[in-house]
């Protein structure tokens, strides 16, 4: 029985470095919120600064399972990043939510 590092030696380097990518392209897309905090170079105080709340409000909301969606934008904004919502069915296309967790 082969394994995926015996896999992976017999391809060829083009094919190997392009299974590469998209492995670090899918990592990239599960990312906590401190994982994209890190990932965006961000210290705890100017993403706090930033929401007006103190540094030990950063770590609790990056450790949050349940989070309300304005928090969250408020969150990625913060970062400077825009928060999309998209709904995803077996049987068609990908659809963004509009307005949902915005506050007026």
């Amino acid at each position: 029985m082969r394994n995926l590092e015996q896999t992976m030696k017999d391809l060829s380097p083009e094919r190997r470095k392009k299974i590469e990518a998209r492995a670090a392209q899918l990592i990239a897309e599960e990312l906590t919120l401190q994982k994209l905090r890190r990932a965006r170079k961000l210290a705890h105080q100017r993403v706090a600064k930033t929401l007006g709340i103190g540094q030990d409000g950063v770590s609790r909301l990056e450790k949050r399972v349940d989070i309300m969606l304005s928090t969250l934008r408020k969150s990625v904004e913060a970062m400077g990043g825009k928060l999309s919502l998209v709904a995803e069915f077996p049987d068609r296309d990908p659809v963004v939510l509009a307005g949902i967790g915005e506050l007026d």
